[in-house]
């Protein structure tokens, strides 16, 4: 399918990315308040969330932007069904951590769906009209409806942002990527407890003439949105 005339192709690694915004979905990942609130999961696991902090404000001005623009927004999150029936045994019980999932955190009963540490954070809270995606595992596509509210809606590219890079960013832009989707990943709007991970998170996305998906920033994204949505 052709892009629609609004299409601007903005810089992005290793080349240029085509956007389309009229068959674009911002799709922000899992900014939950278990992983990035002080004294949430995240921080009990003695992880550093001033790394996925940092991603908050560039998120809000991308966000921002996006609902000006009236373009398509999505949001997932991580989690269970209260009664753990959707949790895999091997995932309650890896990491050896003295709490896990379902047990009882800082902030209610640790990724279960209607806990207050699954909710999303305040500062990135979805509109109505904006669906929420509640996914039990890394990648946003699996045992979700994502793909089929995607084709419904005539998506055919997803900006990915949030948290982590390498684990649920990275997982959902495979996921995307194998059901035909272009993925352009903002880099400062993804975030990683661990500043390696992020680097190489990153790198595996745009290796080899973009095996995956495009990476750049979202300062680019939002002067195409802006270019594209001009009045003559």
């Amino acid at each position: 399918m052709s892009p629609s005339p609004n299409a601007v192709e903005i810089a992005a690694e290793p080349y240029p990315f085509l956007f389309d915004p009229a068959a674009c979905a911002l799709l922000i990942i899992d900014m939950q308040r278990d992983f990035l609130e002080p004294g949430g999961f995240g921080e009990m696991l003695g992880n550093d969330v001033s790394q996925l902090r940092r991603t908050i404000a560039p998120n809000q001005r991308l966000l921002a932007a996006w609902r000006a623009a009236g373009l398509t927004v999505l949001h997932t999150r991580e989690g269970h069904r209260p009664d753990l029936s959707d949790l895999p045994p091997c995932k309650k019980i890896r990491g050896r951590a003295a709490q896990s999932i379902g047990d009882r955190g800082p902030m209610g009963r640790i990724l279960v769906r209607g806990e207050a540490g699954h909710d999303i954070i305040t500062e990135l809270y979805p509109q109505p009209g904006e669906p929420v995606i509640d996914k039990p595992g890394k990648g946003a596509f699996w045992a979700t409806d994502l793909h089929a509210i995607l084709q419904h809606r005539g998506i055919r590219q997803l900006v990915v942002t949030g948290v982590t890079t390498e684990v649920c960013v990275n997982t959902t832009v495979r996921e995307a990527n194998d059901r035909g989707y272009d993925c352009f990943v903002p880099e400062d709007c993804v975030g990683s407890y661990f500043p390696a991970f992020q680097d190489y998170g990153l790198r595996m996305i745009k290796a080899q003439g973009g095996i995956f998906g495009w990476v750049g920033h979202s300062s680019a994204v939002m002067a195409a949105i802006e270019s594209s949505t001009a009045t003559p």
